[in-house]
């Protein structure tokens, strides 16, 4: 009798998988994946904006170690919260510089200079962090058949990234571009992380993405495709300090154009994080997302001060969490801590950059397809004997594919209204949004299984708990006994 009481204790008192603490070695492990998952588009932004507004070099690097040192310190604040503060989601979510606010920085730089671009970014992040409680009210618009579009939309959208490294990383104009070498030499990291993915299993096919960018790199330096010139002029170690170019100058049409641009973010942020619910089993309430929001705008202004972005979810780590199936927030904390360290030591970071584009794109198609993955299963939800719900989709979809297929198809639409309609992103959520809404009413579409609306609804795991495989995800077999059963939140 005994025997049972502490069984019962024991089941009572069971951690759930995201807060699961991992020994120290797959810690670093799993975190070091995700570090590498996301290293090419966390340091995208600051350069892109840095050569748009013909910065010096010295000034684009040190934008690239203030933003790794900021998304360090944005992921642990998302991961781990601040004490009782509701601030940050405890989810396993990576956060980087959000591609959104590229244009409108570029735009506004050019207008103004630096200065006024972090005073945007401030108040726009005090604005993200005072409205999140409200924003969170009305995920009722966000049902299964816009958060799988989303979701959905966000994987099509990256891949074309992940297509460019593949063949090469120059601009699809350039005649280098799909050298066939290269080409397949890319999908030889490809095939080698199916080959683990296939024939092995639980952590060694878990960290199969990361023997493939190793490996990969390593076979690529006798290839002649790797350059460590940027290492051996990287400096040792580098302190970030607030307000390098001068206090925050702040203009009202700069603040309007940085603020809409975060609005769409949190609505695309609202979509990672339902998705990393599904993958996880674990239900993100209201209270959840409103404390997820919050982390993207104190992030944000914190990035302002630091001389960094906006930041938000990183979908591509999305894409990992799904595909490991590693789901403990920890390992996304020990990668926030990895950041830090990259951001304080720009010799090690430039370690990391100079990892081949072909190896990145080999890794990239696998990711980014998974991300869409999680869309479609997000879409399996769906009743689509329901003709609305397959306008929505299909519209949303077509609607996201017009910037990736057509990049100066809006080009004549005014500058503050291109920082939605250029971004397939953000283009099909608000589509999403407003055809669920049309079809729907504003009652959000009645769905039996709106994640949100349920007050004891709990997510069971999308993948099986032994570690998904790339068969699966097509497969409609009965889940394994062994599947973990999700624990409800009980901030709920």
């Amino acid at each position: 009798m005994a025997n049972v009481t502490v069984d019962a204790q024991k089941q009572t008192k069971a951690v759930h998988p995201v807060d699961e603490v991992l020994p120290l070695g797959q810690l670093l492990v799993y975190g070091f994946q995700h570090v590498l998952v996301m290293y090419a588009g966390a340091v995208a932004v600051p350069l892109l904006v840095g050569a748009a507004l013909r910065l010096s070099q010295e000034q684009i690097v040190y934008l690239i170690n203030a933003d790794l040192f900021t998304s360090g310190i944005a992921t642990l604040i998302q991961v781990l919260g601040l004490g009782k503060l509701p601030i940050g989601s405890k989810m396993p979510i990576i956060q980087g510089c959000t591609f959104t606010a590229v244009t409108p920085m570029i735009l506004i730089g050019n207008t103004h200079d630096l200065t006024t671009i972090y005073g945007s970014v401030i108040v726009s992040g005090l604005i993200v962090f005072l409205i999140s409680p409200y924003f969170s009210r009305i995920t009722r618009f966000f049902p299964p058949v816009v958060t799988g579009t989303i979701i959905t939309t966000i994987g099509l959208t990256l891949l074309p990234a992940a297509i460019g490294w593949a063949g090469g990383g120059q601009a699809l104009s350039d005649p280098a571009f799909g050298n066939i070498g290269i080409v397949l030499f890319s999908f030889a990291v490809l095939v080698f992380i199916l080959l683990i993915y296939r024939f092995f299993r639980g952590f060694i096919s878990n960290i199969a993405v990361l023997l493939g960018i190793v490996i990969g790199t390593l076979v690529a330096i006798p290839l002649g495709l790797t350059n460590f010139a940027e290492v051996t002029r990287a400096d040792w170690f580098g302190i970030t300090t607030p307000f390098r170019y001068g206090l925050p100058t702040f203009d009202l049409a700069s603040i309007a154009a940085m603020t809409l641009v975060m609005l769409v973010t949190m609505a695309e942020t609202t979509g990672d994080m339902i998705a990393v619910g599904d993958i996880v089993g674990k239900r993100v309430s209201r209270r959840v997302l409103a404390s997820g929001l919050r982390a993207d705008g104190l992030s944000t202004m914190i990035g302002g001060v630091l001389n960094s972005f906006p930041y938000t979810a990183f979908a591509e780590n999305v894409g990992l969490v799904s595909l490991t199936n590693v789901k403990s927030r920890f390992v996304v904390a020990t990668t926030g801590v990895m950041l830090l360290v990259l951001g304080l030591f720009p010799k090690l970071g430039a370690v990391v950059a100079a990892i081949p584009a072909p190896v990145l794109g080999g890794a990239g198609i696998v990711l980014f397809g998974t991300v869409a993955a999680v869309g479609i299963k997000s879409l399996a939800k769906v009743d689509f004997s329901n003709h609305a719900n397959v306008m929505i989709v299909a519209v949303s979809l077509g609607v996201g594919m017009i910037p990736v297929g057509a990049p100066t198809f809006y080009h004549q639409l005014p500058d503050w209204l291109q920082i939605i309609t250029n971004s397939g992103i953000t283009a099909g959520c608000v589509a999403a949004i407003v055809l669920n809404i049309y079809f729907h009413g504003f009652k959000g579409g009645g769905h039996k299984d709106e994640i949100m609306e349920h007050e004891e609804h709990e997510l069971q795991p999308v993948l099986a708990t032994e570690g998904p495989r790339l068969d699966e995800f097509a497969s409609e077999a009965p889940a394994p006994k062994r599947e973990e059963k999700g624990i409800p939140d009980k901030e709920d």
